[in-house]
């Protein structure tokens, strides 16, 4: 197909926004379906997951393709609950565009906005669209207001909707200047056009000109023939828009209501007039691995293959790993090398994938989004290349987990099967973690919150027939230092008449731009022979992430080798990994220990009634708030809580507001425990 007529897309949003009921309208719209599946009974195409049509919320991403107008657009629909950003985080990687959803009511919420850094951060181009406008207390231009201000984007409105909250029935496209009404015998499958009602018609130029005025400060062909006074065709501002899109100076922003089947159209049409094709994107960047140096390739067939994987999944069909190709061509049956293992894998099939359902094809080009089945060696961020041209592309980074949970098996038959379950689970979840506590003999599963662990933890019971006992959720603290610590570390043993002998100097500092550890090697040759230092680098990592003796991981930390000794004869990788160990942890606790606990934004919506009281529960739940509102209706609150005050949260809140308040919250940084919280830990 014409790489111009394809467009990857994602919809990203707030959970219940409603990107999967707009979605579920693309897929009717377009034909792909034949009846519009709904969230609320159950029978959305997208959420196919048994734990997502009971919920009636999206828990993982969802692929599809279909044709609108001529044009291909791979759709995946993302879920929009903090606990699984990490969908959001590894589909946007392999997307070219976005469609952002916004309430109507509620405007840009918590986790609309880490959705909108999410795509900032891959530099993916947006429109938006504003949804629910049939719903009591809609407000098109506060929701407008609102993504200026809280996104930080030129917001420019391209339509107008007609009638206001239930009295909504179409919108007026500023750019053509005509009325769009949406047929409700036909579950508005039907467009009609008309001219703009004679009472609408001053305030939809009104909105017109400040379209152009707004296009004239990011646009410099539309600021010349603005300051010129000639007139811009619709052509003219078609196309100034999709050049503001495409550059990251301006969102179009359109409206409607998905539930009530109007103004999903139009959205359509936007994506092609102003998302990027393949071409159109920019060129994928990666390193060549041989030299090293930066390789740019191309969205065309031509190229050598390059080709991301962003995705993994098994279901009872096997396992399935979701493929974006940026250039060169993928064939069923081709042999592809994975730089990162250094290993060559087998592409025995390629599918075209429509959610749960899958359609076989024989090959996918620039452009395409496909799974491949058979590659054993290959996981979420590794790349896809020929072995004679290697090419290694920035892979994705994923928050740390925030609570952790244990988890035993029933009978030790069952121990097998539980951990070969943890292992498929963490493959496919990046933001899964299970480690074995060496302690206590407990397995210890950790996610991003409550509902993550929960969906886990019945998807290992009920998917993989795990017959296990789960524990309660507690909050996965971390360990920094406070200071700096350097100390010796020797291992010396005789062991079958062998003698084994290493020893290391250490130096630990915090750093606080490592995420986990940074390793720095400072010792010369002779102290330290090279061919030891993978060992002694992969000993130190170890021990952050065991934690010592609190079992709490380390991050925020630089390791540096200063000095060693060794023997010909005696010295081995294991004598210098125990080194390692020791010396790790004695400079650990010359350094001395803190304890940081995961700290979660929040955002809380309450009529003002119930407000005293959700903030003295908030206060007992050492919370802070950090923004209130009191002239928005219903009353708004901005603040930070620990993980630990967030247990439960959610079933309070609704006792507190008699159900009518609603809270978010999306992870937000980690911070040392206070004093009282750090006695209970240690002691």
């Amino acid at each position: 197909m014409d790489l111009s007529r394809i467009r990857n897309i994602g919809i990203i949003a707030h959970i219940d926004a409603g990107k999967t009921t707009l979605s579920e309208r693309i897929l009717f719209y377009t034909g792909k379906e034949h009846r519009m599946g709904e969230v609320h009974d159950g029978t959305a195409k997208m959420d196919y997951l048994p734990e997502e049509q009971a919920r009636g919320i999206t828990i993982t991403s969802a692929a599809t393709t279909c044709y609108w107008k001529e044009h291909r657009v791979n759709l995946i629909d993302t879920p929009g609950h903090v606990d699984f950003t990490a969908e959001v985080e590894r589909s946007l990687r392999a997307l070219d565009g976005a469609v952002g959803v916004f309430c109507g009511v509620a405007g840009v919420e918590a986790q609309s906005e880490t959705v909108w850094r999410q795509a900032d951060r891959y530099r993916v181009p947006r429109i938006a669209f504003v949804n629910k406008l049939d719903r009591v207390g809609a407000d098109f231009d506060r929701v407008v207001v609102s993504i200026e201000r809280r996104l930080g984007v030129v917001a420019i409105p391209v339509q107008m909707p007609i009638g206001r909250e239930r009295d909504h029935a179409g919108v007026i496209d500023l750019v053509n200047m005509k009325a769009l009404r949406f047929s409700d015998e036909e579950f508005g499958a039907r467009v009609v056009e008309e001219e703009i009602p004679a009472d609408l018609f001053p305030e939809a130029a009104r909105r017109r000109a400040l379209l152009v005025e707004k296009l004239a400060e990011v646009v410099d062909t539309v600021a010349e023939k603005f300051l010129a006074d000639v007139p811009l065709t619709p052509a003219d501002l078609d196309a100034s828009l999709r050049e503001a899109t495409l550059r990251f100076k301006a969102v179009p922003v359109l409206a409607g209501s998905a539930l009530r089947n109007k103004g999903v159209q139009p959205v359509l049409d936007a994506v092609i007039k102003y998302l990027p094709s393949p071409p159109e994107a920019k060129p994928i960047e990666g390193v060549g691995v041989k030299r090293g140096e930066s390789v740019k390739r191309r969205a065309d067939p031509g190229e050598p293959l390059t080709a991301l994987v962003f995705k993994t999944i098994h279901d009872a069909h096997g396992e399935v790993a979701f493929v974006r190709v940026y250039a060169g061509v993928l064939n069923s049956g081709d042999a592809v090398f994975n730089p990162r293992t250094a290993k060559q894998e087998r592409v025995n099939r390629l599918l075209l994938m429509h959610a749960d359902e899958r359609q076989q094809i024989a090959q996918a080009g620039p452009g395409e989004i496909v799974g491949v089945v058979g590659l054993k060696f290959t996981s979420t961020g590794d790349t896809l290349c020929p072995r004679h041209q290697q090419i290694l592309l920035e892979g994705m980074l994923f928050p740390e987990t925030v609570i952790d949970m244990s988890i035993e098996p029933r009978t030790s038959r069952d121990k097998e099967t539980l951990e070969q379950a943890l292992a498929i689970l963490a493959k496919d979840d990046p933001t899964f973690r299970w480690q074995l506590d060496e302690e206590t003999g407990q397995t210890i599963i950790s996610g991003m919150g409550e509902l993550h662990l929960e969906i886990l933890r019945n998807r290992l019971l009920s998917d993989h027939g795990v017959a296990a006992r789960v524990g309660q959720p507690r909050v996965a603290y971390k360990q920094t230092i406070g200071g700096a610590g350097t100390a010796w570390g020797e291992f010396r043993k005789s062991i079958g008449g062998k003698n084994l002998f290493a020893k290391i100097s250490l130096r630990v500092e915090p750093d606080a731009k490592a995420a986990k550890l940074r390793f720095v090697n400072q010792a010369c040759r002779e102290d330290v022979p090279p061919s030891f230092l993978p060992a002694i680098e992969n000993a130190a990592r170890s021990c952050a992430l065991s934690g010592g003796s609190l079992g709490f991981s380390v991050i925020r930390i630089r390791v540096t080798l200063l000095s060693g000794e060794w023997i010909e004869g005696e010295s081995n990788e294991t004598a210098f990994a125990v080194a390692t160990e020791r010396a790790f942890d004695e400079a650990l606790n010359v350094a001395g220990v803190q304890i940081l606990e995961p700290i979660m934004r929040f955002e809380i919506r309450t009529p003002a009634e119930y407000m005293k009281s959700i903030i003295s529960d908030l206060n007992g739940r050492r919370a802070r708030v950090t923004e209130l509102a009191l002239d928005e209706d219903p009353v708004l609150l901005r603040g930070e809580i620990p993980v630990s005050g967030t247990f439960g949260y959610s079933t309070t809140i609704r006792s507190l507001s008699q159900g009518r308040a609603t809270c978010s919250m999306e992870p937000s940084d980690y911070a040392v425990v206070p004093e009282e919280v750090s006695r209970r830990l240690l002691f």
